[in-house]
């Protein structure tokens, strides 16, 4: 399909009697957007909670286990008497 031929379709559904929309239709629209907005804050909310709870327990258990410190040597015996 070429553009001319486009444009000739797009004047054809333009000149044709508007859709007659039901009158509910917008206040069901407006309610569901509102709606889906209003999750959308909920998960962004839950999902930033869960993410400072696992960074607090990540530095809780990194203060307590200290990963960074090398763990003491076990394979040879302690040396006394020098």
């Amino acid at each position: 399909m070429s553009r001319a031929e486009r444009a000739a379709a797009v004047r054809r559904l333009l000149e044709r009697t508007p859709v007659v929309v039901p009158p509910g239709l917008y206040a069901d629209a407006a309610r569901r957007g509102a709606r889906a907005l209003w999750l959308g804050r909920l998960a962004r909310r839950v999902l930033g909670l869960l993410l400072c709870a696992a960074v607090v327990a990540f530095a809780v258990w990194a203060a307590r286990t200290q990963p960074w410190v090398e763990p003491p040597s076990r394979t040879t015996p302690p040396v006394r008497g020098w």
